[in-house]
């Protein structure tokens, strides 16, 4: 007889998926690429297919040994015949589960290794991205493709292949036992296939509907905690909201998921009520004809009873493949989604040739033009925020900026909001290219340097420095892994943040908290500079490093960033004028142009765009 437990895989699985994904148009050559991407898993793949095949086996023969065992050895009085028959069966039984256990090893290793190769590939491929890809970027879309689409592509080559398989062997068996036994009893039972399968379709199609539903109630659910339980988002909550409407806000968004999922359980429960019956309508017909039979003598008791045994094995194998294009299709969708990732090439790479940074490294730039990319040339549409996807390029940044930094020289940027600095300092890393003339460190042009060699090279302290959420030492150590204790304590002595990190309990293993939140600002960007002066790069570019620090830490710390700045190249971004008094030369940017450049003295002097900075 049908159970309702043979049909709860379909019910929860392909069955609530939406069908309109059969109408999906995949990107050329999909398959193809799916395919090489299994080549690893070649042998797995086929010892996973010969025990999927063999498990059926296993499976349905006992059930043709059942009319030996009634016919021929209860009914025929043959002792030996019931002991080795049923020794044969409980042989079968054994090797059926190990071939379980098999057939479970080889789709989690390679389910598992799909993944983990996937996943390896496409972070690699994503932190080898510009920085405007970023910038563009929703960083919950591209963590889901790193996490839910690997884990759906995984399943083509392990519970969607292991399905096929095994139900098309467990059909073609069933059919073929019961059709050896007996044609007519099988043609019936075939003949309520539609009976079967016609509700199926029809509550998967109001099941899709529901199930895409669910998904966007749980994805509300899920944004609300996501920006409310991350550090910056508590602070306005506390700060700025409303416990009460907060609360209610939650609680409707909570509600409408149990109501989907009360409507979903009772929808599921009525199909499996409806499937139940037609197994038990189907169980009823081969008891009456085949019991009618075998009081005509047309069959035995043996086959009566394996043709039942059989048909509680019919129906499922044609439900589970009745939805295997929607399982595979759906995998090929999740293998287009990370393929559609790891084909977007990145704007800025290596070129042929590449050299190393030479000694003595300055930074020239040399009527530098740039605008920043529009949205389609920089991210991905599937990946970037609606509302950006229709931005075009920035329009000009800069506009001619040309300049010298020699070795060992300090360049000061300074200027209102937008002028251009933040943007010039991006250039000396290459994160974006310019559009014309070039950009030197070194004396070479940085698209003709080796990145590694340029990230060595160059080292930045930003306005909002970020930390991770790991130990004053692993954030350190991200700069120079293999760092000595000692080296933290001297960096941190430079940074005058030694005496806090030792009144701390834990000391060095003190754990930061998300991006820093458990220090102050001052706290964070000292240990920012710290981190630098462990990097201890050729040019240092300073982008209002000391703008979270009060009177007495900033003169602490522009105290070591002088020292640190002794005998190298150093870029500094201010507003605060009075901290790059001392520079070899400050430039005056405004709408992207160099306006005014000279010592701070000269500047003054001018009486020009500095000083009316400075007196403001």
């Amino acid at each position: 007889m049908v159970t309702a437990g043979t049909t709860s895989r379909p019910v929860t699985g392909a069955a609530l998926r939406d069908r309109s994904i059969l109408r999906h148009e995949l990107a050329p050559g999909t398959g193809r690429r799916m395919l090489v991407e299994a080549r690893p898993f070649v042998g797995l793949i086929v010892l996973l297919v010969a025990s999927a095949l063999l498990s059926s086996a296993a499976s349905v023969l006992p059930l043709m040994l059942f009319q030996r065992i009634i016919d021929d050895g209860v009914l025929g009085r043959r002792s030996e015949v019931v002991v080795q028959l049923s020794l044969v069966v409980a042989g079968l039984a054994v090797a059926g589960a190990v071939l379980a256990i098999v057939e479970r090893w080889c789709s989690v290793r390679i389910g598992e290794g799909l993944i983990h190769r996937l996943r390896t590939r496409l972070f690699e491929h994503v932190s080898s991205l510009p920085l405007a890809f970023f910038t563009r970027t929703n960083s919950g879309r591209l963590v889901s493709r790193l996490a839910g689409d690997v884990t759906g592509a995984q399943q083509a080559f392990t519970a969607t292949l292991t399905t096929a398989v095994t139900n098309a062997a467990t059909l073609a068996l069933v059919v073929g036992s019961m059709l050896l036994l007996s044609w007519p009893l099988t043609l019936a039972a075939l003949a309520l296939l539609p009976v079967f399968l016609i509700p199926a379709r029809l509550v998967a199609a109001r099941k899709a509907a529901w199930s895409r539903l669910r998904m966007d109630h749980n994805a509300q659910l899920t944004e609300t905690m996501t920006e409310r339980f991350s550090v910056s988002g508590a602070l306005l909550v506390k700060l700025f909201g409303d416990p009460t409407r907060e609360r209610d806000r939650f609680d409707a968004q909570a509600a409408a998921v149990a109501d989907d999922g009360v409507r979903m359980a009772l929808a599921i429960r009525a199909f499996v009520a409806a499937l139940t019956l037609v197994g038990a309508l189907a169980t009823a017909l081969f008891y009456g004809f085949g019991g009618l039979a075998v009081i005509d003598g047309r069959l035995t008791v043996g086959t009566l009873t394996a043709l039942v045994a059989l048909l509680a094995r019919l129906y499922n194998p044609l439900l589970q493949l009745s939805n295997i294009r929607v399982d595979l299709m759906t995998a090929m969708v999740s293998f287009e989604r990370i393929f559609e990732v790891l084909d977007f090439a990145p704007a800025i790479r290596d070129a042929p040739g590449a050299v190393d940074v030479p000694a003595p490294i300055g930074v020239e730039f040399d009527d530098v033009h740039f605008s920043y990319p529009a949205a389609e040339d920089a991210s991905l549409a599937s990946l970037a925020p609606d509302a950006g996807l229709a931005e075009r390029a920035s329009g000009p940044v800069l506009k001619g900026v040309s300049f010298t930094a020699p070795p060992g020289a300090t360049v000061a940027l300074v200027g209102a909001s937008g002028a251009g600095k933040t943007t010039i300092t991006h250039l000396i890393a290459r994160l974006y290219d310019v559009e014309a003339g070039a950009v030197r460190v070194g004396g070479i042009d940085v698209r003709r340097l080796r990145s590694s060699s340029l990230r060595s090279a160059v080292g930045y302290v930003t306005q909002d420095a970020h930390l991770f959420h790991d130990t004053i030492a692993a954030n350190l150590r991200y700069a120079k892994p293999e760092a000595t204790e000692a080296e933290l304590w001297e960096v941190l002595d430079g940074a005058r943040l030694a005496d806090l990190v030792r009144a701390l309990p834990e000391g060095l293993a003190t754990v930061v908290g998300e991006r820093g939140y458990r220090l102050s600002g001052g706290e964070r960007q000292r240990l920012a500079i710290a981190r630098l002066l462990l990097r201890s790069p050729a040019v240092i570019v300073l982008d209002e490093a000391t703008a979270h620090l009060d009177t007495e830490s900033e003169r602490l710390v522009q105290e070591a960033l002088d020292s640190a700045r002794e005998g190298r190249t150093a870029i500094v971004v201010a507003h605060r004028l009075s901290t790059v008094k001392g520079a070899d030369e400050i430039l005056v940017l405004d709408g992207g142009r160099i306006v005014e450049r000279g010592t701070h003295d000269d500047l003054l002097a001018a009486g020009g765009a500095y000083a009316a900075l400075y007196s403001g």
